[in-house]
């Protein structure tokens, strides 16, 4: 399992730090594009505190199937300069357009076989590139269909109401404290703003707010796999049904047991604080094999070890 660094240059003359990695064999490899959460993220999808580790074992089960990936450095993470705290959700989208036309154009890859792997956030930007010819394959890891504002207030409703008992009493002002700095972000002009002190990324979450995913999933050309878990405290499960129903064309949704926003799965009752004790366990198998069998189908892949034996 080859792998490279590759860099993408994009609109502005960043350049985007990245690992391209390619199945055994001889190319010209199908490949994906991975695209992480939100906040300052590697191109393995972690930040200092949280680890997510999603790229190296789902390029490994991609590999396997003869399938090439690519993931990089977000601005101002990792080897890729900048700062992150001042690019919006356009700008990320942007970036990874520019991803997918550079893995497209990588003499090791098929032009006619890339598609888009996106968790959380980069699932968002996953639905827009669904709509662009040269993508043949959306997966959706944790991906909503509505407003972004209506989306956040889930997530505040869904993680207060994992408050211990004793701490209930304090969903109604913690609500409010939330709906103040949405208010916040929505006057502000600047890339970035101070709330209480600290400096948020007030571009990013003004874009996140106003954008609605729904109309980028009617608009997907592409097959399209979603997959969410039931435990899911960040994005509702119940936004399957939707995808399901947007996607003009071939639409594949799975509901997964016990599964959790890091694709952990927990036993228990979902809790943030949970998530630091879930980053110890590996991303789930199950999950991984789903994604690698599926875009296998889609764009055309052999196993490896056959594509080596057939040259």
């Amino acid at each position: 399992m080859p792998e490279t660094d590759m860099t993408v240059t994009v609109d502005d003359g960043t350049r985007l730090a990245g690992t391209l990695t390619l199945p055994d064999g001889p190319g010209p490899h199908p490949a994906v594009l991975l695209l992480h959460g939100s906040g300052p993220l590697d191109r393995d999808g972690n930040t200092p505190k949280l680890p997510m580790n999603l790229a190296a074992p789902l390029a490994a089960a991609l590999a396997e199937r003869g399938i090439a990936m690519l993931r990089y450095d977000r601005r101002g993470t990792g080897a890729t300069p900048g700062d992150w705290q001042t690019s919006g959700f356009a700008g990320n989208r942007r970036d990874a357009a520019n991803a997918v036309h550079a893995l497209a154009a990588h003499p090791e890859i098929r032009a006619d076989a890339v598609g888009v792997i996106g968790h959380s956030e980069g699932a968002l930007h996953a639905m827009a590139l669904g709509a662009r010819r040269d993508v043949r394959a959306v997966v959706l890891l944790a991906g909503y269909a509505r407003l972004g504002e209506d989306a956040f207030r889930w997530q505040i409703r869904s993680i207060l109401g994992t408050l211990p008992a004793p701490l209930r009493v304090l969903r109604r002002p913690l609500t409010a404290v939330s709906e103040r700095v949405f208010a916040r972000m929505k006057r502000s002009r600047t890339d970035v703003a101070r709330v209480a002190g600290f400096p948020l990324n007030a571009r990013w979450m003004r874009e996140m707010l106003a954008h609605d995913t729904r109309d980028d999933l009617a608009a997907v050309r592409a097959p399209v796999l979603a997959v969410t878990g039931d435990k899911d405290l960040q994005v509702d499960p119940a936004d399957l049904r939707e995808i399901e129903r947007l996607v003009p064309g071939e639409t594949e949704t799975r509901l997964v047991p016990c599964l959790t926003h890091l694709l952990r799965r927990d036993g228990g009752r979902p809790s943030l604080r949970s998530y630091r004790r879930l980053l110890r366990d590996p991303v789930d198998p199950d999950v991984l094999a789903l994604v690698a069998s599926w875009l296998t189908g889609r764009l055309d892949a052999e196993p490896a070890e056959r594509s080596a034996t057939s040259s």
